[in-house]
């Protein structure tokens, strides 16, 4: 049983690493012999991260001509999306099922067909 669960904390370690490392997660999530669910938690978690992440790209693009409150605005929310990374990789290194604040629950209830 513990190998089963160091095969969760793998593939939700590896969730939170690149692009590249979330799809491996991903795949290996999908076989059966390393399914779980602290795998899919994490793989929910960090794609959610990503997936803010991309948002907050997009939506710099127009805060970026605002001076300073725009610049302020940015800076805070790519800040806020790192300690949400920060905290999610550290929950996964534990072996936990952590959701980050704020975002968590959504992310959970978003992409709950990945299993």
């Amino acid at each position: 049983m513990e190998i089963q669960e160091d095969k969760g904390k793998t593939v939700g370690i590896l969730a939170y690493c690149t692009l590249i490392g979330f799809i491996i997660a991903l795949v290996m999530n999908n076989d059966q012999n390393n399914k779980s669910e602290l795998g899919a938690f994490h793989i929910r978690q960090a794609l959610g991260i990503f997936c803010t992440s991309f948002a907050i790209g997009l939506a710099s693009i127009i805060l970026m001509f605002i001076p300073i409150i725009g610049w302020l605005a940015i800076m805070g929310a790519y800040i806020m999306v790192f300690v949400f990374w920060i905290i999610g990789l550290i929950a996964a290194i534990n072996g936990e099922k952590k959701a980050v604040p704020l975002l968590g629950a959504f992310y959970q209830n978003l992409f709950k067909g990945i299993n």
